[in-house]
């Protein structure tokens, strides 16, 4: 399904979207996170007057991600439910062609740029989503990962391979680290 906010509709009407993307309609651009079920966004695009042509498209988003967890490369989910509040402008054409950096303010720095006649709302969920994940990707804050040595999942039992001492070459660091001075 495409959702697409043209500007000419903009200019007469806000436009009103309540909609579900399945797992293979939004492409995350990244293969180790993949959608769950469907994306259900609902909320409202506009054109703000008195500007030329900066769009305001705000809504929440509801959507499950899957994704290896970082630490023991297991199979994980992650609910997401967030809100969104976006302002986009219209890229402008520099009239020197040879002035490749055009300096911003830092309201500029915080709002998104389109290009052509509108704004494709799968753009904006694939940033949203990809923005509302956690960093670290991991199953639970208790995952004891991978055994460096046999790869054994350490959720799933113990592994009983020695770990290798350590380099005592920086041992005389430590004891200067952990004294009292």
């Amino acid at each position: 399904m495409r959702v697409f906010f043209s500007i000419q509709v903009l200019e007469v009407k806000k436009i009103q979207f309540d909609t579900d993307f399945g797992p293979d309609e939004i492409d995350f651009d990244d293969h180790s996170v993949r959608q769950v079920g469907n994306l259900h966004a609902e909320g409202t695009a506009e054109l703000l007057s008195n500007t030329l042509g900066e769009v305001r498209v705000y809504g929440t988003l509801q959507v499950e991600m899957e994704a290896d967890c970082d630490r023991c490369l297991e199979a994980t989910r992650f609910p997401l439910k967030s809100s969104f509040d976006l302002f986009y402008r219209p890229v402008v054409e520099e009239a020197n062609p040879h002035h490749s950096e055009v300096e911003i303010d830092k309201g500029e720095a915080e709002m998104g740029f389109y290009e052509g006649a509108g704004i494709e709302l799968t753009d904006v969920l694939r940033e949203q989503v990809l923005l509302a994940l956690p960093m670290q990707l991991v199953c639970s804050e208790t995952c004891r990962g991978i055994c460096p040595l046999c790869g054994k999942n350490r959720n799933l039992g113990v592994c009983h391979c020695e770990s290798k001492p350590a380099d005592d070459r920086w041992a005389a660091l430590k004891e200067i680290s952990n004294s009292p001075n």
